[in-house]
């Protein structure tokens, strides 16, 4: 334990309450900012908060609080500064001038945690942007060194200073990033384009960060997707099969946890672990029953589910931790819900059924259909693409009486309505 709290910053938290912002979300905005610095391995040692009716354009906190900050600085020998907002790039050079620590803002904590978390090659790329679209308007030239492993004889102009040649550095990765992430995003498109081809629907599980899409993820597909109580556990798009209690199976992807003022540059950077929830036919929003600001979280997920242009697809709202519930909870009226825990193993099951029942009602059409025993190749179509509710030997007639759900689009449907 002492080993890890030597490795740990020690940071002081620091907030600015505008006008147009309450003071619940204020609050859960601050406590939300230490949950993020403990995911990030750091020791939230205080919180500095004010009330303004604008921020400081030049110190984001005004004169006053910056000296307050000086000295609390030194007082409690922090080591880090984060802002629970994005700094202007003159606004942390004039905190940086001012007091002499490390500082970053919400925004670079959120791409830490990020470049920590990514696994897959994508993941990093998208990090890798993200992370220099956001320092090359804030490079100052002082004590930014990058390796210029594409460099050599003629990197450098003549009489070009350091600061431009990090900025071309910067631009220049950008776009190779760009250059290499458009192979894999087309390489996505291609699998997907696939996926519909063979019929396979497409399941994408969305919700705040933390609310358990995770684990979920697993007891769902038996996956081994990484389970943790932190924010952004999983940043890499994973889709697994799921079969479900007819034996139909179902493709589930797992997506990045959304998160309320979620910086534009990471919307951006995350957009293609996000088309999977866009080509999906239905969307399971998870929720956190527990959290005190629910209400908040799911407003937060359809508001950028609605920024994603996926607002029309079917949704079915599961809301978890239903055995730590607030005790005031009240579900979302109008919308298709079911409570689970992940506690209760007889949840995925509960879970499953009610995933297959709001496919047969949104999603499939139903079907009868009486195939001679001789069409094995079909008989054995049906049980692996279509959703099978009764299939029974008819010894008299020697065929299959069959009866089920399909997708009207789908390519077996020529060849049922031979038998129908």
């Amino acid at each position: 334990m002492n080993e890890q709290e030597t490795r740990q910053e020690k940071a002081i938290l620091v907030g600015c309450q505008l006008p147009h912002i309450t003071d619940e979300h204020f609050e859960n905005s601050m406590e939300e900012l230490a949950s993020l610095t403990k995911t990030a391995d750091g020791k939230v040692l205080t919180s500095v908060t004010q009330k303004r009716n604008r921020a400081d354009a030049a110190t984001y906190i005004g004169k006053g609080k910056v000296e307050e900050l000086k000295a609390l600085v030194e007082e409690l020998e922090a080591d880090l500064l984060i802002f629970n907002d994005e700094l202007s790039p003159s606004q942390l050079k004039s905190l940086a001038t001012a007091i002499e620590v490390k500082m970053i803002d919400r925004t670079q904590l959120i791409l830490d945690i990020f470049a920590k978390r990514a696994r897959t090659r994508e993941g990093k790329l998208q990090i890798e942007l993200a992370q220099l679209q956001y320092a090359l308007p804030r490079l100052t030239g002082q004590g930014i060194n990058l390796s210029r492993q594409g460099g050599g004889i003629g990197a450098r102009g003549p009489g070009e200073t350091k600061l431009e040649t990090d900025r071309r550095h910067i631009r220049n990765r950008i776009h190779e990033i760009n250059t290499q992430l458009s192979t894999v995003i087309r390489h996505r498109s291609r699998y997907r384009e696939r996926r519909k081809k063979n019929g396979v629907l497409q399941i994408a599980l969305v919700g705040y960060t933390n609310a358990g899409k995770s684990t979920w993820f697993n007891r769902l597909t038996s996956a081994e997707s990484y389970e943790e109580d932190l924010l952004f556990a999983t940043l890499d798009p994973m889709t697994r099969k799921m079969v479900l209690p007819s034996g139909y199976s179902v493709l589930l992807s797992d997506t990045v946890g959304f998160i309320q003022d979620l910086p534009t540059t990471l919307i951006a950077a995350f957009r293609s672990t996000l088309e999977e929830v866009k080509e999906a036919d239905l969307i399971l929003h998870l929720i956190d029953s527990s959290n005190e600001d629910y209400v908040g979280h799911e407003k937060t997920v359809l508001r950028l589910l609605e920024e994603l242009e996926a607002d029309d697809i079917p949704m079915l709202t599961a809301y978890n931790k239903r055995d730590q519930k607030l005790p005031d909870f009240i579900p979302s009226a109008g919308r298709d819900h079911i409570m689970v825990s992940a506690k209760f193993e007889e949840d995925a099951e509960t879970f499953k059924e009610a995933i297959q029942r709001y496919l047969r009602q949104e999603l499939l059409t139903s079907f009868e259909a009486h195939v001679p025993a001789s069409e094995g190749k079909l008989l054995s179509r049906i049980k692996s693409e279509t959703m099978v509710d009764r299939f029974y030997f008819n010894e008299e007639n020697e065929r299959y009486d069959i009866s089920g759900y399909v997708q009207e689009e789908q390519s077996i449907i020529g060849e049922l309505k031979k038998y129908m």
